[in-house]
């Protein structure tokens, strides 16, 4: 009897270990990502735009908003940056802020509110014209994206665990329109344990910043390396692209407003100095200077 119940323990731990080797090998295993390819640095590509905040500026369309991102992919090239925020029963949408106030009908943080009370609000474009557009899940903006082929730059807001924007993506097989943005290393390192078939926008700005990037030892495929909202050295962008690796500047802010007071030809300037991906609040104009055609 005391034979016969050791054997079946041998058994059931020898399942389990067969089990747990299945899911080990699923999990190394998994399919890389095509970002991962597609936006390794090459001389002589295209530049590419980053339109900010999903689009920002343009008379009723908000930002943030999925009616906006539709209505800039239909004109333009461009790859979609979006923020993430988790309402009070833990529905993940897109927003920037932590109130309401500013881009919605609605006011008080966006914590205090559960999505279907969420929705009794409409979103409001930046000169305050109040739309017809409501806050959009993080799920339906992913489910758009992947449909229409369009790329997603995702900005995780701090009361929002990483792990649960990867497990949203995971839910829609979105892993090959979604860009992770991590601001550190620790963060990197996170977002690179729970998803390393992902492509990670990483804060490169300096030389220090990416050598500590090289001392992660994270694969470099994995990166797509941000520089920050100012210019910086040339040879910064030169070390970048030794890598193998993409740039991209947040002309958001002075650099736009540079353009916009002087000229759009400074878009094509800065792609010669070494600039892959503009990050910028003027997409339309951005694309046209530098001749992104849909």
């Amino acid at each position: 009897m005391r034979f016969t119940f050791i054997l079946v323990l041998l058994v059931l731990f020898s399942c389990k270990d067969k089990a747990n080797q299945t899911q080990e090998l699923k999990k190394d295993s998994r399919t890389s990502s095509i970002l991962i390819e597609t936006f390794q640095y090459k001389k002589d590509a295209s530049p590419l735009i980053s339109v900010h905040r999903g689009g920002v500026g343009l008379v009723n369309y908000p930002e943030n908003c999925l009616e906006t991102i539709a209505y800039v992919n239909d004109s333009i090239q461009a790859v979609f940056e979006i923020d993430i925020a988790k309402t009070k029963d833990g529905v993940l949408v897109l927003m920037h802020d932590n109130t309401l106030e500013r881009t919605t009908t609605g006011t008080d943080k966006l914590t205090n509110y559960n999505f279907e009370e969420l929705q009794s609000f409409n979103l409001v474009d930046d000169f305050g014209n109040e739309t017809a557009f409501k806050i959009p899940k993080f799920l339906n903006v992913l489910a758009w994206a992947k449909t229409n082929n369009a790329i997603v730059t995702i900005d995780i807001k701090p009361s929002v665990d990483v792990a649960e924007v990867i497990d949203a993506i995971r839910m829609q097989q979105a892993e090959d329109i979604s860009i992770i943005i991590t601001y550190d290393i620790a963060q990197l390192k996170k977002a690179y344990q729970l998803a390393p078939d992902l492509l990670m926008s990483v804060s490169a700005r300096n030389q220090k910043e990416l050598d500590w990037l090289l001392e992660t030892q994270i694969p470099l495929t994995n990166m797509l390396a941000f520089t920050g909202t100012k210019l910086s050295d040339t040879s910064l962008y030169n070390n970048i692209h030794k890598l193998g690796i993409k740039t991209m500047l947040g002309t958001l802010g002075n650099l736009d407003k540079q353009a916009a007071s002087k000229t759009d030809s400074l878009y094509l300037k800065w792609d010669q100095l070494g600039i892959d991906i503009f990050a910028t609040d003027r997409p339309f104009q951005a694309a046209t200077a530098l001749e992104i055609n849909k």
